[in-house]
Protein backbone atom coordinates (compact mmCIF):
# COMPACT_ATOMS: atom_id res chain seq x y z
CA UNK A 1 0.00 0.00 0.00
CA UNK A 2 0.96 3.50 -0.85
CA UNK A 3 1.46 6.00 2.29
CA UNK A 4 -1.86 7.83 1.67
CA UNK A 5 -3.90 4.43 0.89
CA UNK A 6 -2.88 4.07 4.08
CA UNK A 7 -3.76 7.09 5.67
CA UNK A 8 -7.24 6.43 3.85
CA UNK A 9 -7.79 3.43 5.62
CA UNK A 10 -6.69 4.12 8.57
CA UNK A 11 -9.22 6.81 8.79
CA UNK A 12 -11.53 4.68 7.77
CA UNK A 13 -10.87 2.13 10.96
CA UNK A 14 -11.17 4.50 13.19
CA UNK A 15 -14.46 6.02 11.86
CA UNK A 16 -15.85 2.46 11.78
CA UNK A 17 -14.92 1.98 15.61
CA UNK A 18 -16.47 5.15 16.27
CA UNK A 19 -19.44 4.84 14.73
CA UNK A 20 -19.47 1.06 16.43
CA UNK A 21 -18.89 2.84 19.84
CA UNK A 22 -21.56 5.16 19.28
CA UNK A 23 -24.02 3.06 18.29
CA UNK A 24 -23.51 0.88 20.82
CA UNK A 25 -23.95 3.09 23.87
CA UNK A 26 -26.99 5.23 25.24
CA UNK A 27 -24.90 8.60 26.05
CA UNK A 28 -26.94 11.37 25.91
CA UNK A 29 -23.71 13.43 25.83
CA UNK A 30 -20.15 13.90 23.67
CA UNK A 31 -16.97 13.85 25.13
CA UNK A 32 -16.41 17.45 24.81
CA UNK A 33 -12.23 16.85 24.85
CA UNK A 34 -12.26 14.09 22.34
CA UNK A 35 -14.15 16.31 19.78
CA UNK A 36 -11.72 19.61 20.36
CA UNK A 37 -8.41 17.03 20.13
CA UNK A 38 -9.97 15.88 16.52
CA UNK A 39 -10.63 19.25 15.13
CA UNK A 40 -7.26 20.46 16.24
CA UNK A 41 -5.74 17.42 14.61
CA UNK A 42 -7.55 18.00 11.68
CA UNK A 43 -7.53 21.42 11.41
CA UNK A 44 -3.58 20.48 11.86
CA UNK A 45 -3.49 18.15 8.91
CA UNK A 46 -5.36 20.24 6.77
CA UNK A 47 -2.80 23.23 7.59
CA UNK A 48 -0.28 20.99 6.55
CA UNK A 49 -2.09 20.12 3.31
CA UNK A 50 -2.91 23.44 2.00
CA UNK A 51 0.99 24.52 3.17
CA UNK A 52 2.46 21.78 0.91
CA UNK A 53 -0.44 21.65 -2.04
CA UNK A 54 -2.35 24.37 -2.11
CA UNK A 55 -5.50 25.40 -2.01
CA UNK A 56 -6.82 25.03 -5.42
CA UNK A 57 -6.55 20.63 -5.04
CA UNK A 58 -9.14 20.51 -3.05
CA UNK A 59 -11.56 22.33 -6.10
CA UNK A 60 -9.49 19.97 -8.75
CA UNK A 61 -10.56 16.64 -6.87
CA UNK A 62 -13.87 17.31 -6.63
CA UNK A 63 -14.82 18.77 -10.20
CA UNK A 64 -12.55 16.47 -12.21
CA UNK A 65 -14.77 13.38 -12.64
CA UNK A 66 -18.05 12.12 -11.73
CA UNK A 67 -16.53 10.36 -8.62
CA UNK A 68 -15.01 13.69 -7.69
CA UNK A 69 -18.63 15.65 -7.59
CA UNK A 70 -20.09 12.30 -6.07
CA UNK A 71 -17.57 12.55 -3.15
CA UNK A 72 -18.04 16.48 -3.14
CA UNK A 73 -21.97 15.60 -2.72
CA UNK A 74 -21.45 13.26 -0.16
CA UNK A 75 -19.18 15.34 1.93
CA UNK A 76 -21.98 18.58 1.53
CA UNK A 77 -25.11 15.91 2.97
CA UNK A 78 -22.82 15.04 5.45
CA UNK A 79 -22.37 18.33 7.36
CA UNK A 80 -25.34 19.67 6.37
CA UNK A 81 -27.27 16.67 7.90
CA UNK A 82 -24.98 16.95 10.91
CA UNK A 83 -25.57 20.44 11.18
CA UNK A 84 -29.31 19.87 11.13
CA UNK A 85 -29.35 17.24 13.53
CA UNK A 86 -26.71 19.60 15.99
CA UNK A 87 -28.21 23.31 15.82
CA UNK A 88 -31.57 22.43 18.32
CA UNK A 89 -29.41 21.62 20.77
CA UNK A 90 -26.75 24.15 20.39
CA UNK A 91 -29.49 27.33 20.40
CA UNK A 92 -31.09 25.45 23.26
CA UNK A 93 -27.35 25.80 25.32
CA UNK A 94 -27.12 29.58 23.76
CA UNK A 95 -24.58 29.04 21.10
CA UNK A 96 -24.61 31.10 18.53
CA UNK A 97 -25.93 28.99 15.70
CA UNK A 98 -25.46 31.38 12.56
CA UNK A 99 -22.17 32.34 13.59
CA UNK A 100 -20.97 28.48 13.86
CA UNK A 101 -22.75 28.07 10.81
CA UNK A 102 -21.00 30.25 8.77
CA UNK A 103 -17.48 28.99 10.35
CA UNK A 104 -19.01 25.59 9.12
CA UNK A 105 -19.38 26.49 5.81
CA UNK A 106 -16.03 27.69 5.63
CA UNK A 107 -14.07 24.86 7.18
CA UNK A 108 -16.63 21.90 7.00
CA UNK A 109 -15.77 18.91 9.59
CA UNK A 110 -13.25 21.18 11.57
CA UNK A 111 -15.39 23.77 13.15
CA UNK A 112 -17.98 21.19 13.20
CA UNK A 113 -16.04 18.83 15.40
CA UNK A 114 -14.99 22.42 17.52
CA UNK A 115 -19.19 23.25 17.81
CA UNK A 116 -19.36 19.85 18.85
CA UNK A 117 -16.66 20.02 21.58
CA UNK A 118 -18.38 23.56 22.28
CA UNK A 119 -21.70 21.95 22.84
CA UNK A 120 -20.82 18.74 24.57
CA UNK A 121 -19.00 21.12 27.60
CA UNK A 122 -22.18 23.73 27.60
CA UNK A 123 -24.20 20.24 28.17
CA UNK A 124 -22.33 19.20 30.97
CA UNK A 125 -22.30 22.13 32.55
CA UNK A 126 -25.93 22.34 32.46
CA UNK A 127 -26.22 18.57 33.51
CA UNK A 128 -23.92 19.42 36.52
CA UNK A 129 -26.01 22.14 37.37
CA UNK A 130 -29.28 20.65 37.95
CA UNK A 131 -27.71 17.83 39.95
CA UNK A 132 -25.86 19.74 42.07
Amino acid sequence: MQPLEILAAVGLAIVALAAFYIASGDRKIGNAALSAALSAAFATYSGVTIYSEGILPVWTNHTTNMWGVQVWWDLLFAVGIALFLIAPRARKQGMNVPLWTIAILATASIALLAMAARLFWLEHQAEAASEG
